[in-house]
């Protein structure tokens, strides 16, 4: 998949240097659900995780590249491993692309792939409470805060939306 100004693809081993990176940023770690440390270790087993999903549900989160640079950007997209409260949208971005609109042109993207492609009828984002830079990424996707849940012993924000009606 492509948007205006990032590639989406399946993410692979090959990612694994800059998705530790990534990872062992503890301030990126700092803001993550899904997020069980911070060691180049623990970047590989995410990695996989998502690898899996994407053999075990037949989607997952893809890699974000620059299209003006090839530079990996971190990854987003569609998710719901075993336990998840419904088919989620995620996004987790590298520090140095902070604050350039890519967060939400993936999401997007991701969003409109759940509704087209999986059929979806409703779509949710699990967010940290206090993780400012990710509920405001929901709310443009027009994601709205639905409840606080349970979720892997943390409590945090469910932001969702349903399919338009036609």
């Amino acid at each position: 998949m492509e948007t205006e100004r990032l590639i989406m693809r399946p993410l692979t081993g090959s990612d694994f240097d800059d998705y530790a990176a990534m990872l062992t940023d503890p301030v990126v770690a700092e803001g993550l659900v899904e997020s069980s440390g911070t060691t180049p270790s623990d970047a590989w087993r995410s990695l996989a995780t998502f690898i899996g999903h994407r053999e075990i549900r037949g989607y997952s989160h893809w890699a974000l590249v620059e299209k003006s640079t090839g530079s990996f950007v971190g990854r987003a997209g569609p998710w719901q491993p075993h336990g998840f409260p419904g088919l989620g949208v995620g996004w987790c971005l590298t520090r140095a692309h902070w604050g350039k609109g890519y967060a939400t042109e993936a999401a997007a993207a991701a969003l409109a792939y759940c509704f087209a492609e999986l059929g979806a009828e409703e779509v949710i984002s699990l967010i940290r409470p206090g993780n400012t830079r990710s509920i405001s990424v929901a709310e443009r996707i027009g994601h709205r805060h639905l409840r606080d849940v349970d979720y892997r012993g943390k409590r945090v924000h469910l932001y969702g939306s349903s399919r338009s009606p036609r």
